[in-house]
């Protein structure tokens, strides 16, 4: 009964992240009158300017959260199963640079501007440097190691940032929009936004939680989980369509989100043990919190003005990562 209610627990953290979004700002809003916002619009004892806010803003921006933090929270969870690395991540392994990229070349080379055009463009793109890591930290002796696809990834993840840059410099309009765009924002969005995102980010988390037992069986290793009747190829395959699909959707709405991907997954196994049956529902949970809690933050610490949750998550991720990278033996999951 522990895992259920741990889960349970989770999703209530979330709820109350939620309300503290909702609550918590450069104008501070009692939590009854949140609610009232919520469930009774229009109320004679509501302050319209409170409704505005609270129905307008704040709500969108805390449903973004909640949305590119599960995608990139669970992209983390399945990447680290799959490959039984604990420095798998869409960012460390240059997922993300990859679906920015895509996403900068539609704008800013081909003239793109609608998401639904240009999020093709950061599927693409996060589909090509997960590749080409792969392909890099596979080579030599030994494999693909979890240190050589870390390395793989941050030599891809500057080249491709590099090139972002370059082409965002071609066009003074097109690096005014990449720079707000990179700096990892929840804010500047409706709720179309979602709307277009939602099919691409439930579609792959159907893809990736119905392979969870079959990534429990590839823990153990390939030949096990060919033994137990598993395709190993055509898991690698769905859990791959769904990495792609979970990280362009979520760069291309918020723009690139470090150490989420990689920090959340290892909380959720301290939490849930091993078993992807509960650590991805877990990470899906437990992902948006982290966002919430950074965003939030970056709220509070520089009022009135804000910080973006990009910055923030770096802050908070860095020091678990090189906790990770200073062990003495970076031993696979």
């Amino acid at each position: 009964m522990r895992r259920p209610l741990l889960i349970i627990t989770a999703a209530g953290a979330l709820v109350a992240l939620c309300l503290l979004s909702l609550a918590i700002g450069s104008r501070a809003i009692p939590l009854d009158q949140v609610i009232r916002a919520l469930t009774d619009p229009g109320h004679p004892q509501l302050d319209a300017e409170v409704e505005a806010i609270v129905r307008g803003t704040r709500t969108i921006r805390t449903l973004v959260a909640v949305l590119t933090g599960a995608a990139l929270g669970l992209a983390g969870a399945i990447m680290q199963g799959l490959t039984r690395n604990p420095l798998a991540d869409p960012g460390l392994l240059g997922i993300s640079a990859g679906a920015a990229l895509g996403t900068v070349v539609a704008a800013g080379v081909l003239g793109l501007s609608g998401l639904l055009t240009s999020i093709w463009f950061a599927f693409g793109g996060a589909a090509i440097a997960a590749v080409v890591v792969y392909l890099l930290g596979s080579r030599g002796r030994g494999g693909a190691s979890p240190v050589k696809l870390a390395l793989a990834g941050v030599a891809v993840t500057y080249l491709l940032d590099s090139l972002t840059s370059g082409i965002a410099l071609t066009d003074p309009e097109a690096l005014d929009r990449y720079r707000y765009w990179s700096s990892g924002s929840l804010t500047g969005h409706d709720f179309e936004v979602l709307l277009k995102v939602l099919p691409f980010i439930a579609f792959a988390a159907f893809l990736a939680l119905s392979a969870a037992p079959a990534l429990n069986s590839i823990s153990l290793g390939d030949d096990v989980a060919t033994a137990l009747g598993h395709r190993v190829g055509a898991v690698r395959l769905r859990v791959a369509v769904a990495v792609t699909l979970l990280t362009g959707a979520a760069v291309a709405v918020t723009g690139p989100i470090v150490f989420v991907g990689l920090v959340v997954p290892h909380v959720a196994r301290m939490i849930t043990g091993p078993d992807h049956r509960w650590l991805l529902p877990a990470s899906m949970l437990l992902a948006p919190c982290l966002l919430l809690v950074g965003d939030i933050i970056g709220r509070v610490v520089a009022r009135p003005q804000e910080i973006d949750v990009n910055l923030v998550a770096a802050f908070l991720g860095a020091p678990f990562f090189i906790a990770l990278v200073r062990r003495r033996r970076l031993a696979e999951l």
